[in-house]
């Protein structure tokens, strides 16, 4: 499939979002008074955006063979080529840090290398590993997404299936919900490491994939795309004041985390339904997000996400600077120079060859041979 240049700019737009975000926490800049401080705070929506995207271009395909009869996608294939695209250049960057400023025991090394250090106690997380939280998450949306379909997809059959399929999409967010309710109410934080959590930003995306199959383009979204995204600053202003919670590393109350839960979708949504609900690809939002800088971006934008933690963490080893504290600008500067470097090596050299590998023995068989045709009959 044609790859939306459009949404690759989002994604490049949310890795980078990220990357000011810990740029922001580790010179301390984020935890000064001031509207500059108060915006870094709460970039990490970019994670809410990035899970909606899986949730749309992963679906989509699943909402075709519902809705269109194409082909259905197969889970082993689908799981394979999963794990080709995110495995190797993840097991490289935690690999290499875990090597370069860990002591943990093999059991430790273990936990990263498997994914499972959020389903562990949780301790502090090795030095340039800090942002690899959301990677477990990812991983379980991807093991559940063909069971999750297969489900959808029967209670879909009897009826009306689009109109089937949104509701059934519709239960994942009050999982979420309860997900914070259950967490707050028996004192288990690290539940907000886990996929229950963040379904309601999957489940956004997948309700986009049913509609950007069954209306294909929703005009009203079109003719309103300004206003939307416009929307999405001001909720995005709205969620980097406390009513989402502290500014610092204090956890918040159950009633902070429903209003960020709600606000972190809401913007999320805003965002990416212009460009996934109206691809018009002539309009000027399309053409801005959509250039091939952007697009480039998007496509590096996984090694981005992987390597700067470790590029920032190197910078402050190497030159001495103690935590929380730094001039934003230089660490930003050198740290965005550096890690996008290593992104375009690890882009090319690891992520693009792994994708090869995967579709090695996965293409489907070739078409028997077409039997030879008979004579003509004369015509007559």
């Amino acid at each position: 499939m044609k790859r939306d240049g459009a949404l690759d700019g989002i994604r490049a737009l949310a890795a980078l979002g990220v990357w000011v975000l810990h740029v922001a926490g580790n010179t301390g800049v984020m935890y000064r008074e001031g509207m500059f401080a108060w915006m870094t705070t709460r970039l990490g929506v970019a994670v809410p955006i990035f899970f909606l995207l899986s949730g749309l271009l992963l679906y989509r395909p699943w909402v075709r063979a519902l809705l269109e009869d194409a082909p259905a996608p197969r889970p082993g294939l689908y799981l394979w080529r999963r794990a080709f695209r995110v495995l190797p250049a993840y097991w490289v960057v935690t690999f290499l840090a875990l090597l370069a400023w860990s002591s943990m025991d093999w059991t430790g090394w273990a936990k990263w290398l498997l994914l499972l250090q959020n389903y562990t106690e949780q301790d502090r997380a090795p030095d340039g590993l800090y942002q690899m939280w959301t990677m477990p998450i990812e991983m379980a949306f991807y093991l559940v997404l063909p069971l999750l379909a297969w489900l959808l997809h029967q209670w879909a059959r009897r009826g009306n299936r689009p109109v089937r399929l949104l509701a059934g999409i519709a239960v994942l967010p009050v999982i979420s919900v309860a997900s914070v309710i259950v967490s707050h109410s028996l004192d288990e934080p690290e539940m907000a490491l886990w996929l229950p959590h963040h379904l309601i930003y999957f489940a956004a995306g997948m309700a986009m994939a049913v509609l950007s199959v069954w209306r294909k383009e929703i005009k009203a979204i079109d003719a309103l795309a300004p206003q939307l995204l416009v929307l999405a600053l001001l909720l995005y202003v709205m969620l980097s004041t406390e009513l989402a919670g502290p500014r610092t590393l204090t956890l918040p109350d159950m009633g902070q985390s429903l209003w960020r839960m709600g606000l972190e979708a809401s913007v999320a949504i805003l965002v990416v339904a212009p460009f996934a609900l109206a691809p018009r690809h002539d309009s000027l939002r399309h053409r801005v997000l959509g250039n091939p800088v952007t697009a480039y971006l998007g496509r590096i934008s996984y090694s981005f996400f992987l390597w700067h933690a470790p590029v920032i963490t190197l910078y402050y080893k190497v030159t001495g600077t103690q935590p929380f504290t730094g001039d934003f600008v230089q660490v930003a500067i050198l740290t965005f120079v550096g890690t996008m470097l290593v992104s375009v090596a690890s882009y090319h050299l690891i992520e693009e060859n792994a994708l090869r590998l995967s579709r090695r023995g996965s293409a489907p068989a070739p078409p028997p041979d077409a039997p030879a045709a008979k004579e003509a009959a004369p015509v007559r």
